[in-house]
């Protein structure tokens, strides 16, 4: 693993970032993308490869403000890389493309793997954009059309509200739904041993049991600061074109719609330098300000089980470069945790 020294030349570690999946967890280092998923039998599979981050191939990339909009795309496609792949070592079996999808990988000179991907992104943004942009929104229409700047203020603010209300209720929602929340127990897994690894403890399930499963790098705190940061940036934006030209962008909902969807970018930009921030300062008014989202995250995690944290385990100690020995799948996994072994640990 990558490290850096300070002028103390204490070794700083890199963060490790990962995402959950149903039986299965997803680490990524500065080199390394591991994923590590449980099968039926109950052996676990890993897979690896390289990983090189935008800001090494483009500096400008890795610029404050600029690699948080950044960040927001490549997780949004790994993400949904991950659950594609994850898929495909758990033994689950892939559907049949559709004719659709067959004809547009042939016109487009692409494969089907790459159409269902974009498809399925393009799906994902646009359900987000309805549940958290589109529906909200709609709220302006209660408002006067001549709005004045307080108008401005609590046309936002409701907006704001609305929305994450909107977050907090999905996440209910599908927390009730089984496989969602064996999901959700791995996504606490994955937290348990980033914070063992943090602490410089060997990466066992029973050191990585003892802590949280509430981290403060975690997407969900990203998502609330997100949905926080954006009242206020929005209400400002709002302010200046009115006391500047005089227009009201909150009167026309189409108007509205498009100043939201082009500024999302800044808003993500400012939205994860200021988790970065929280998440490395430990003073009381940082503590505080993480709690929110600390506290979202009650819905988003549960706790795992010992089998769960072996997967994180594994995904953590493979992103770190330490493979396991062991046979190889005729997909190309490595059999990190054998069914024998499963089944001791299950009597």
């Amino acid at each position: 693993m990558a490290e850096t020294k300070n002028d103390n030349k204490k070794p700083i570690r890199a963060d490790i970032g990962g995402q959950a999946v149903l039986e299965g967890v997803m680490m990524r280092s500065p080199e390394y993308v591991a994923l590590a998923v449980r099968r039926p039998d109950g052996s676990v599979v890993l897979k690896r490869d390289p990983y090189e981050s935008p800001s090494k191939k483009h500096k400008w990339m890795g610029l404050p403000f600029v690699r948080g909009a950044v960040s927001m795309v490549t997780m949004l496609y790994t993400g949904m890389k991950t659950l594609k792949d994850s898929a495909k070592m758990g033994g689950v079996e892939e559907e049949e493309p559709s004719k659709f999808e067959k004809w547009l990988a042939k016109k487009l000179g692409k494969g089907v793997d790459k159409i269902v991907m974009g498809l399925a992104i393009i799906l994902a943004v646009a359900l987000s954009v309805g549940l958290f942009v589109l529906l909200p929104n709609t709220v302006i229409k209660l408002f006067p059309q001549n709005a004045s700047g307080g108008t401005l203020l609590l046309k936002n603010l409701i907006t704001g509200l609305v929305r994450t209300l909107l977050l907090i209720g999905y996440m209910i929602a599908v927390r009730r739904v089984p496989d969602m929340m064996r999901t959700f127990r791995y996504h606490g897994a994955e937290h348990k041993t980033v914070y063992c690894h943090e602490a410089e403890l060997p990466l066992t399930p029973g050191n990585a049991k003892q802590f949280s499963r509430l981290h403060p790098r975690c997407g969900t705190s990203f998502l609330l600061i997100t949905f926080i940061l954006s009242i206020v940036f929005y209400s400002i934006v709002d302010v200046l074109v009115l006391l500047i030209t005089g227009y009201d962008m909150g009167a026309h909902y189409l108007v509205r719609i498009l100043s939201r969807l082009l500024l999302l970018p800044v808003v993500a930009g400012i939205s994860y330098e200021v988790l970065k921030g929280l998440a490395h300062n430990e003073g009381k008014v940082c503590t505080a300000l993480r709690k929110p989202g600390m506290a979202l995250q009650l819905l988003t995690t549960a706790e795992p089980d010992e089998s769960m944290l072996e997967v994180a385990i594994v995904a953590m100690k493979a992103a770190l470069d330490e493979m396991p020995e062991g046979p190889v799948t005729e997909e190309g996994y490595i059999v990190a945790i054998p069914p024998r072994e499963k089944e001791e640990k299950t009597e």
